[in-house]
């Protein structure tokens, strides 16, 4: 879906990598609601070492909610497809960074294709079923009340401990749009055995809006056994934007040399 960015700083971003690490590609993607407000400083971080990186925009992401009810969770997977191929073109080895459903999305792709990703980083991304008392009546709802506030949702605002940070996400939430990320948590569960890659698992303990059992149930589900915890004790849901920005920068890049180049 081609749309007009109508929110200041959520366009799509890329950098051409320099020196020896050019060959390998880290594509971040973002969340739910979300857009690269939230994912461009972790791309500027690989980007800053020369590897090549590219932040996608999500359909239906970056412009406004009703053009997030229009798209489904396979339209945010062929993006994120797409995006994929076009930086595998010019490097060898691909890395997926993902936020939230972006985490959700990577482990997906990864588990369906694990020799066409050579490491995984997933940031309070969601595995499990929502607890959150209306995600369990979303199947009735979607057809219902198309549009709900996020914080009727269970979705904080602007789920950051540090202050004077926005996130730049939806107000609103799309209830059919939301149901087709719900019904496809299943399925991924299922095939995370498939999953083994080294695999870094980043997550917040005070997380208002995915709860962090979600990392213990990914440690335990995944068929790989080079796992890196990541704990940010010190921030909500997005750390990169939050006081352990520069722990997670650290760990990421560790985890990215140390495992791919």
């Amino acid at each position: 879906m081609d749309a007009v960015v109508g929110i200041e700083g959520a366009e799509p971003w890329g950098s051409l990598g320099s020196g020896e690490r050019a060959d390998i590609g880290v594509v971040v993607t973002h969340g739910f609601t979300g857009n690269p407000l939230a994912t461009r400083p972790i791309g500027q971080w690989f980007a800053a070492e020369g590897y090549t990186v590219e932040v996608p925009l999500l359909p239906g992401h970056g412009t406004t909610v009703r053009d997030l009810g229009a798209t489904r969770y396979h339209d945010w997977y062929a993006a994120l497809e797409h995006t994929i191929h076009h930086v595998a073109a010019g490097c060898s080895r691909i890395v997926l960074v993902g936020h939230s459903m972006g985490g959700t999305l990577s482990l997906d792709y990864a588990s369906r294709n694990p020799d066409r990703v050579a490491a995984v980083a997933a940031i309070n991304a969601q595995v499990s079923d929502p607890i959150q008392p209306l995600a369990k009546v979303a199947p009735v709802l979607q057809y219902l009340i198309p549009y709900v506030p996020r914080d009727l949702a269970g979705l904080p605002s602007n789920d950051i401990a540090r202050p004077g940070i926005a996130e730049g996400a939806y107000p609103m939430v799309s209830a059919r749009a939301a149901q087709s990320l719900i019904s496809q948590l299943r399925r991924i569960r299922g095939q995370l055995l498939d999953l083994t890659q080294p695999l870094l698992v980043a997550w917040s303990p005070d997380d208002h809006t995915v709860p962090p059992e979600n990392a213990v149930s990914l440690q335990e589900l995944v068929g790989t056994d080079q796992i890196t915890e990541v704990v940010c004790d010190r921030s909500y849901h997005l750390p990169q934007l939050d006081y352990d920005d520069e722990k997670l920068r650290a760990a990421l890049l560790e985890f990215v040399a140390k495992h791919v180049g």
